[in-house]
């Protein structure tokens, strides 16, 4: 059973910066694509970024491009995803997954097409 394990998460104050690591128990990441979502209480869960795993092309949400970096560390096994300019509207549990998906963009945008998911690691952002 593959695993993924997010940390990183915190309460940082608007401006900050925090990063978040989703490391796998096994080479599960291997030809798949990992991907970042978020969940704020009383919302649906959103696309953050994701990257290829073979390839490392890269793709973000509107919201977060240009604040947040999503990168891979092939020998550790783990995805990256750097915060900068945290809003408060950041606030959310993130959750990182992974998933052999199609090479189509919209197909690795939504979450229904991951099959392998973390627990999460909660990012709060004060004013």
């Amino acid at each position: 059973q593959v695993q993924l394990v997010e940390s990183g998460g915190s309460l940082v104050q608007a401006g900050g910066s925090l990063r978040l690591s989703c490391t796998s128990s096994a080479r599960a990441f291997s030809s798949h694509t990992i991907g970042w979502f978020r969940q704020a209480p009383g919302r649906e869960r959103e696309f953050v970024a994701f990257v290829g795993w073979s390839n490392s092309d890269t793709n973000y949400a509107d919201s977060v491009r240009g604040r947040f970096t999503i990168s891979t560390d092939n020998a550790r096994n783990t995805v990256y995803l750097q915060m900068n300019s945290l809003k408060p509207e950041d606030t959310a549990a993130y959750y990182c997954a992974a998933g052999a998906i199609s090479s189509r963009t919209s197909a690795r945008r939504q979450a229904r097409n991951y099959d392998t998911w973390g627990q999460g690691t909660q990012v709060t952002v004060s004013s």
